[in-house]
């Protein structure tokens, strides 16, 4: 059984027996391509978690309704990928098998691969909803095939064909575009254009969410890595995200790349707070 973490994100608080979503950090930046800074984003989030109400006006739901346990933090080797992904397998293997579902707070985006390791095991029919500014399809970058430019390369090896619908793309190389449209994922550039029909196709199957937060544009959402202009309002994306949340049968997601320390005004850190806080109530009140 996990212990329950000292500082909780808000109203995270249920008792590990009695969670249906158990909430776990990836403090996680060595691979990145650009700015680090993600590894301090889990902490962050916690902690202005309490700068918002736990009540939600978009959904009538509150957090207090809900069972949700946070275990904190993974104590993770930051100079060692594999031991990093081998920690992360082992955290989320551990709640899968309790019949909980794995929510993690990233840390840079490969942190995923070692969540789905462990999703995979269980639900080897698993498919993979992916929002993010980039496609994440490289074999390698720099020689490196554990790198947050190659997670979805990564996460396809585990899955195979037809199994990953990436949505809010619009940066990669023309590669990646290439070998996403020659039928290896389903590739919608921009936008959510198309999720309603994918949410139907898919209806009813064991559903991973991936949710990168630079999908947004970086003037809602600086405090990134890479940011890329030309990305979706937040409005766009919870609405998104709850609908993937609320419809499908998630058994497993996280959120990635804030990097807090570029945004000192906190907005970025808030705006991930708050699809957070969406995503667990959709998730935990499914049709309530």
């Amino acid at each position: 059984m996990l212990n329950k973490n000292v500082v909780n994100y808000m109203a995270c608080d249920a008792e590990y027996e009695d969670a249906n979503v158990v909430l776990y950090g990836a403090p996680f930046d060595s691979t990145t391509s650009f700015r680090p800074g993600t590894r301090f984003a889990s902490n962050a989030i916690r902690t202005e978690s309490y700068g918002l109400e736990t009540y939600s006006p978009y959904q009538d739901k509150d957090l207090t309704d809900c069972k949700i346990f946070d275990s904190g933090d993974l104590e993770l080797a930051i100079g060692n990928s594999e031991l990093v992904l081998d920690e992360i397998e082992k955290r989320a293997e551990q709640i899968l098998k309790d019949g909980k579902i794995p929510f993690m707070i990233g840390g840079e985006h490969l942190v995923t691969l070692g969540a789905m390791r462990a999703v995979v095991k269980k639900y080897p029919d698993v498919h993979i909803i992916h929002f993010d500014a980039h496609t994440d399809l490289r074999e390698d970058y720099l020689g490196v095939k554990l790198s947050h430019a190659c997670v979805i390369k990564r996460c396809w090896e585990l899955v195979g064909d037809g199994k990953i619908f990436q949505f809010g793309i619009r940066s990669g190389e023309k590669q990646e575009f290439l070998w996403a449209k020659s039928g290896h994922t389903f590739l919608n550039p921009f936008n959510f254009d198309g999720l309603d029909k994918i949410i139907k196709q898919i209806k009813g199957k064991n559903v991973y969410f991936t949710l990168d937060l630079d999908v947004l544009d970086p003037s809602v959402f600086c405090g990134t890595g890479t940011p890329e202009p030309g990305g979706v309002s937040f409005l766009e994306l919870m609405r998104a995200a709850t609908k993937v949340c609320s419809e499908l049968n998630i058994i497993g997601c996280d959120v990635n790349e804030l990097s807090p320390a570029y945004d000192n005004s906190g907005a970025s850190t808030a705006v991930a707070c708050k699809i957070i806080r969406e995503m667990l109530l959709s998730i935990s009140l499914k049709g309530e």
